[in-house]
């Protein structure tokens, strides 16, 4: 062993009885029953060994030694009368004759106990986060992300891909997030930015002769946060393919991830190969979602014909489109379904309704006022028995669509029998739209990434309405969360432009925005494909955690700020001059 331990705090069993030995650690607590009698814990990486302190001389020792200090403690290890079943190390026990304190905490009381961080408020833990990670519960989120991320080099290995790092310092690329600038010393006024993602480099390699490519890549964009995003940085398995089409990239994909989500999840159960195929649109009226939770079984019903003109505003609103899910058996309390609603209008800024049939087929609460007239048909039209519950939302078709489906993924999750939790759900989302009208622009914009291949390729573009023209593009989702977007690539220079100009990009645009791409296919490009899963969002799933900056070793917080390291932080004047920046914040009224 290292540092002169013979043993670390989670090796000593019964067959090291009588044997000398010497363990390092922190000093995690001290029962103290006298002034020659204490249990000491002692805890490193591995685990815990009990001390006994038995002599005054030892307790002296430790007199003015904290918690968390580090030791080195020789001694000899006898049999434990009281043993402790639940450790594995709790057989034994440890007699020392010598403590030295190798490392001294200087405070009396600590941010947070140890073992308990997390229950500490987030802010604490993040300024604290290396006592944090003393923590057992917390280190193992941190071992098992890295025992996933090797499983995942390996894996890609197997399957022939050249592990390859791609430059950090790189063009500003349009990703669809903002990018992080890094200012020029050496050519002054100009800027490099780290990579959103490889995506330019990855092609290149592919245009290289590369067959096939991966990476664990960092990726860096300035967005807000979420449960499932980190704001600032994040890692991806990023990955290529050669002469390879869309169904290549499912073949590798549905190899490689299943096996290790089952192998290291929470759940002990993944879906196999080959995963479920829904295209955009039938995700978008089935489930209201392009990451939909297949876990459950509820799915979407437009029922615009039946229940317009009830007579309830909102469905007889001008252009209206209404849309259903049924929930069977549903004998939820009516504050549960009240807080149903009140979350589905958070979530969406959308209000949502519903009403049930009772035991004697009658339509009652929520909106069965408005129905009474219609009963007939709105039984007819969702078949509906007595038990069962009906959640409903209506506005723009699209905006009734995503308010149904917060309100399927809510129901699902509350409603008893109608969610498999046991299991991480693959699927595929394929078949996107090329372009859509931008929500802020109110302009053509690319829809997901503008260096996809067009169905139908120059045909399409030419002769479509852009509108109606699907990519070769597809998401991975597992249990409601998408884990990646990927695309067949248009290697085509002659495609790119044309796909360019319709949002209003000239061949002069898109020369001078991406010169060494568009080059490099005019040398001959392989038709190419790839894929990149989030890393982050992968370990989140696998561990069961809600929060992605559980398994992150040093996130930042929610307004992407490192309150360890105290970074953003300001700089001096020499090193602002140094690359030609001046400061011009908006004046403090």
């Amino acid at each position: 062993m290292t540092q002169s331990r013979t043993h670390t705090c989670n090796d000593l069993r019964m067959e090291h009885v009588g044997q000398k030995v010497t363990l390092v650690g922190f000093y995690d607590n001290m029962r103290k029953v006298s002034k020659n009698l204490g249990f000491l814990i002692l805890r490193d990486f591995y685990g815990t060994t009990q001390f006994v302190i038995e002599t005054e001389e030892m307790m002296e020792k430790l007199n003015g030694v904290n918690n968390e200090s580090t030791l080195s403690i020789t001694g000899t290890v006898r049999e434990r009368s009281s043993k402790n079943a639940n450790l594995p190390t709790g057989d034994i026990e440890v007699v020392p004759e010598d403590i030295v304190v190798l490392g001294k905490c200087r405070y009396n009381e600590l941010p947070f106990e140890v073992n308990r961080s997390k229950e500490a408020d987030e802010a604490t833990r993040l300024k604290y986060r290396y006592l944090d990670l003393r923590n057992p519960a917390v280190k193992e989120k941190i071992v098992l992300r890295s025992k996933i991320v090797a499983e995942l080099r390996a894996a890609m290995i197997n399957h022939d891909f050249l592990e390859i790092t791609t430059p950090i310092l790189t063009c500003s690329s349009p990703e669809g997030a903002r990018d992080y600038l890094v200012p020029s010393r050496n050519h002054p006024g100009k800027f490099y930015a780290l990579p959103q993602a490889p995506q330019q480099f990855k092609q290149l390699l592919m245009t290289s002769g590369f067959d096939r490519y991966f990476q664990v890549a960092p990726c860096f964009r300035d967005e807000d946060a979420r449960a499932d995003r980190s704001p600032g940085e994040f890692y991806q398995l990023d990955m290529e393919m050669s002469f390879a089409t869309q169904e290549d990239v499912f073949a590798v994909i549905e190899d490689v991830l299943p096996p290790i989500f089952a192998k290291y999840g929470t759940y002990k159960t993944a879906s196999q190969a080959p995963f479920t195929r829904i295209s955009y649109r039938d995700a978008m009226e089935t489930y209201g979602s392009d990451k939909p939770d297949l876990r459950i079984d509820l799915t979407l019903k437009d029922v615009t014909t039946t229940f317009a003109g009830c007579g309830f505003g909102p469905f007889d609103a001008d252009g209206a489109s209404i849309e259903a899910v049924k929930v069977t058996d549903f004998n939820a309390t009516r504050k549960v379904i009240d807080k149903i609603m009140a979350d589905v209008e958070i979530a969406t800024a959308n209000k949502a309704c519903w009403f049930k049939m009772d035991e004697n087929g009658e339509l009652v609460g929520g909106i069965s006022k408005f129905l009474q007239e219609k009963k007939d048909a709105v039984v007819a039209a969702l078949d509906l028995k007595p038990g069962d519950f009906v959640g409903m939302a209506a506005g723009k078709k699209l905006d009734a669509l995503k308010t149904a489906g917060v309100l399927r993924k809510l129901l699902g999750a509350t409603a008893e029998g109608h969610m498999k939790k046991e299991c991480y759900e693959f699927c595929w989302i394929v078949d996107f739209p090329m372009y859509e009208i931008g929500e802020e622009s109110g302009e053509l914009e690319f829809c997901h990434n503008p260096f996809s291949m067009p169905q139908g390729g120059m045909d399409a573009l030419k002769n479509e309405n852009p509108l109606d023209i699907l990519a070769y593009q597809y998401d991975l989702v597992v249990n409601g969360v998408e884990l990646s977007s990927g695309a067949v690539r248009n290697h085509d220079p002659e495609i790119m432009v044309e796909a360019f100009k319709m949002v209003g990009l000239g061949e002069e645009d898109v020369k001078a925005k991406f010169p060494a791409m568009y080059n490099a296919f005019c040398y001959g490009a392989p038709p190419h494909a790839g894929i990149a899963p989030g890393v982050d969002r992968m370990v989140m799933l696998i561990a069961g955690e809600d929060s992605i900056r559980e398994i992150i070793p040093f996130p930042m917080n929610k307004t992407a700020q490192d309150v360890m390291m105290g970074a953003p932080a300001t700089v001096d004047e020499k090193q602002l001059r140094d690359v030609h920046i001046k400061i011009d914040l908006p004046k403090e009224e």
